[in-house]
């Protein structure tokens, strides 16, 4: 599995175990709107549906595979408050967990249901 930036590079994971996998990466975001506004090549889609695309086989650089996935991590549920929060604590950020194994048993694909993104400690 790989984070995507932009439209096509890819982000390494920064730890590897046996079950599971952990990715760092910044964000930008405009918190003037309504809504906050997550900005910069890591945040996929319109503005009002922006998401984190992880990818895993041949997307993710693996070629040896017949698995194609892209699995979308919403970035909507993240509050302006929790925004305030990082922005006046630096030594916080964002956390989220998804199933890297979907029901028909290949990679997770498509919209991830249930993610909510915690702040945690660095």
């Amino acid at each position: 599995m790989r984070v995507q930036r932009g439209k096509d590079e890819l982000l390494e994971p920064v730890l590897t175990r046996s079950d599971s996998i952990a990715f760092e990466f910044d964000l930008m975001v405009d918190i003037n709107g309504d809504q906050p506004n997550f900005l910069g090549k890591y945040a996929q889609g319109p503005k009002d549906a922006r998401f984190v695309y992880v990818n895993s086989g041949t997307y993710a650089g693996q070629h040896t595979t017949c698995w194609s996935r892209r699995a979308k991590l919403s970035l909507m549920t993240i509050t302006a408050k929790q925004l305030m929060e990082v922005v006046n604590d630096p030594d916080r950020c964002f956390e989220t967990v998804m199933p890297g194994v979907g029901r028909d048993g290949g990679p997770t694909c498509a919209s991830v249901k249930g993610i909510e993104w915690k702040l945690v400690k660095r």
